[in-house]
């Protein structure tokens, strides 16, 4: 099993939020990367889009099956990862870097609360 970073948070359904400041960057796991297989294409949010915490704000697709995103916090998206429109394998080959899929102006930090650390986030991971 690959390395989880311990600066971000986690959800249940294998998404990363990195905070900075009052805006988030989020992505999917290594994990979720790896039970996708090949990603073929990503269904990016609009900037200016409001999202509630827990509610889909994209979706990506593989040769495998095409699964929604969920976003970690409530807020509005201020900038999507363009780059994966041409190279959405960005995300098998650096998901927590270069294949990050939008930022979010955080509604509330808060809701942050209710994410996984990364120590919980492995047991899921570990035990399923």
């Amino acid at each position: 099993m690959s390395t989880i970073p311990q600066e971000l948070f986690y959800t249940v359904d294998h998404e990363w939020i990195r905070v900075e400041g009052d805006v988030g960057t989020v992505g999917i796991t290594d994990y979720a990367q790896k039970a996708l297989g090949d990603i073929t294409f990503v269904d990016l949010p609009q900037v200016g889009q409001e999202v509630a915490r827990g509610n889909e704000a994209c979706a990506v697709e593989s040769c495998k099956a095409a699964v929604s995103v969920y976003a970690p916090a409530g807020g509005r998206i201020v900038e999507v990862n363009a780059a994966l429109a041409d190279d959405p394998g960005k995300i098998n080959l650096d998901c927590y870097g270069e294949g990050w899929l939008y930022k979010l102006a955080l509604a509330s930090k808060a809701e942050l609360s209710k994410l996984k650390t990364p120590e919980d986030y492995g047991q899921i991971v570990v035990n399923g």
